[in-house]
């Protein structure tokens, strides 16, 4: 396997909040995983049409419940 070169980031009281690697790094460790496409797969949405029977229009319902905060 790949020796893969990290950089701990730590906060002020030196506890570790982050690894930081090198993007071909990175790239490599989305192939071995099979993770590069997985952004661009969008999900189909369409079996969901109508499910919900809405008694609102949802622009009005949004501005509505903004007001009820101001």
């Amino acid at each position: 396997m790949h020796r893969i070169r990290k950089k701990i980031v730590k906060d002020e009281a030196q506890r570790p909040i982050a690894v930081q690697i090198d993007y071909n790094d990175w790239l490599r460790i989305e192939r071995s995983l099979n993770l590069e496409d997985e952004e661009d797969q969008t999900a189909d949405l369409s079996r969901y049409e109508g499910v919900l029977s809405l008694t609102e229009d949802p622009l009005a319902y949004q501005s509505r419940v903004r007001n009820e905060w101001s």
